[in-house]
């Protein structure tokens, strides 16, 4: 099981976005340059999470925002504005559907119910991290970076 990749660079962009407000303007060119990866996987994913109304981005110039607060916005909210299936792209069915085997014909109803459980289970916990906890961690991460650079 993994979450798709998107997801992390979706919440660095996020953190990004919220900590350099006020700072600077939040190019895809420069969210590129932080997390690593090429400006046009950065752009589809403003594009997206700009599609699913969590941040705003002016045309042309660039300049990405949130657009609410981040208590408000969710881990669920962002992986899914990345995975148009949600939870049920983490947890994959092989393909076996006619196969003359009696396993075969019956796996996916026999994982139907223990999956969607599980789904439940990673949507609920997703729904209860916010990224507001997600940048309350950054920043004390970053306060305990910088104590044990002084030290």
């Amino acid at each position: 099981m993994q979450i798709s990749m998107k997801c992390s660079v979706a919440v660095h962009c996020l953190i990004f976005i919220h900590e350099a407000k006020g700072i600077a303007k939040v190019t895809s060119n420069l969210l590129a340059e932080s997390t690593g990866s090429n400006p046009v996987v950065i752009r589809n994913i403003l594009s997206a999470l700009k599609k699913a109304g969590l941040i705003t981005v002016p045309r042309g110039t660039g300049g990405a925002e949130l657009c609410a607060d981040p208590s408000q916005i969710t881990l669920y909210q962002i992986y899914s504005a990345l995975e148009p299936n949600g939870v049920t792209s983490i947890i994959g069915i092989h393909p076996c559907d006619g196969r003359p085997c009696p396993v075969a014909q019956n796996i996916r109803k026999v994982l139907k119910t223990p999956y969607h459980k599980i789904e439940d289970a990673v949507k609920k916990a997703m729904e209860e991290v916010t990224l507001q906890s997600m940048i309350d961690d950054f920043h004390s991460m970053a306060q305990q970076s910088s104590a044990a650079e002084r030290n």
